[in-house]
């Protein structure tokens, strides 16, 4: 029997930061398809609110972010929610839905599963191998693994993941993003800005330490850091009069364009959406040579912006040289918005993937996103 609509359930957790945009912007283009969305979460965060006020069904799914005791439950209780939902297809999000979701699945179903960045690669000796023997097991219960780089699926084969692959960069919406708008500038003097979850994957610690150095060099400079997350208080115990911590935002773009440098030290990534978002709103972007940083970047950016992961000194000294050259400022930001309209647009990552559930579904029709539908989502 032919299906004439396909009916997607996402199983996501984490419900904030990027993991939760991404998720967000995929329902928004799917509904705007015609498509039947359902997506199975915890309750909190920024998720759940967005994907309601976009008309979708949210089914409550009570996970933790990270593995442990609870993991039976929770794998139970989504088993029972797929098969009350009958999706045709599961997309999930994350280590943890990721886990969870093929376990409750268990191949019964098409499976696409999405890292968003590999679980190994943010744990330390049997936790990272516990992880990485689980990826490598799990492989085999997910129809697709979509990485977000090719580096990131490169690190999975590296590490021994034999999966079918599929790689589909990340997109922004490029009409959200963009140059022109609300700015969140306030005082005078250069002003860096760093958008991300206080954690210890994005870095902050790293710019901490840089920071000094910088201030010594260009004077009256200003550092914002726009996120929470659980290193907040150990971060702002020790940085100094210029730094600001500006909390969750519920709208990054101000920020951006507030910037004359924005920055991302992460010591790992998929693929950042951070420095695409700056980009967009054409602010340069200094980011750390992770997995998806140099895919993410137009190749003339490459000797100014991307700098190793966790070394103080060479960041502070691509800071410093930002913030002193305006007309090199002006031209890279000029740079990164073009090659985001051209390669990061979120209508080309959002028609991938459901090009990803075309192959997958067979029979059952999955529409093309409409002009108007395309509008919606990037307006």
């Amino acid at each position: 029997m032919r299906i004439s609509v396909p009916h997607i359930l996402h199983v996501a957790q984490p419900l904030e930061g990027g993991v939760a945009r991404v998720v967000t912007d995929l329902v928004a283009a799917q509904l705007a398809a015609g498509m039947r969305v359902t997506v199975a979460c915890p309750e909190g965060g920024t998720l759940t609110g967005s994907l309601r006020a976009r008309g979708c069904t949210v089914l409550r799914w009570d996970a933790t972010r990270t593995p442990g005791p609870r993991l039976a439950g929770e794998v139970r209780q989504l088993a029972r929610l797929v098969r009350v939902a009958g999706p045709d297809l599961v997309h999930a999000h994350s280590a943890k839905a990721g886990l969870a979701a093929r376990l409750a699945v268990h191949g019964r179903l098409p499976t696409v599963y999405q890292p968003h960045a590999w679980s190994f690669e943010a744990a330390d000796g049997v936790v990272a191998q516990l992880a990485l023997d689980w990826e490598r097991f799990g492989a085999r219960w997910a129809t697709r693994v979509l990485c977000v780089s090719e580096a990131e699926r490169r690190t999975g084969e590296r590490r021994g993941i034999a999966a079918s692959w599929r790689v589909i960069p990340n997109g922004v919406d490029t009409g959200r993003f963009r140059p022109d708008g609300d700015s969140a500038r306030s005082g005078a003097g250069p002003l860096v800005v760093c958008v991300g979850r206080l954690c210890r994957q994005k870095g902050q610690d790293v710019l901490l330490a840089a920071w000094p150095e910088v201030v010594r060099r260009v004077a009256g400079a200003r550092l914002v850091l726009v996120g929470d997350g659980p290193d907040a208080r150990r971060l702002r115990s020790g940085a100094p009069a210029s730094v600001e911590f500006a909390g969750a935002a519920p709208e990054a773009a101000p920020w951006y364009r507030a910037a004359d440098v924005v920055v991302l030290p992460s010591r790992w990534e998929g693929m950042a959406l951070a420095p695409l978002e700056a980009m967009a709103c054409a602010r340069p972007v200094v980011v750390t040579d992770v997995d998806g940083a140099r895919e993410s970047l137009p190749s003339g950016h490459l000797p100014f912006c991307l700098v190793p992961p966790e070394d103080p000194g060479v960041l502070a000294r691509a800071l410093t040289s930002l913030l002193r050259d305006e007309p090199l400022r002006a031209a890279l930001g000029a740079q990164g918005r073009a090659h985001v309209l051209g390669a990061h647009d979120l209508r080309r990552t959002t028609d991938a993937v459901t090009d990803v559930y075309r192959e997958l579904l067979g029979g059952v029709a999955t529409p093309a996103v409409p002009d108007e539908g395309r509008k919606c989502i990037t307006t």
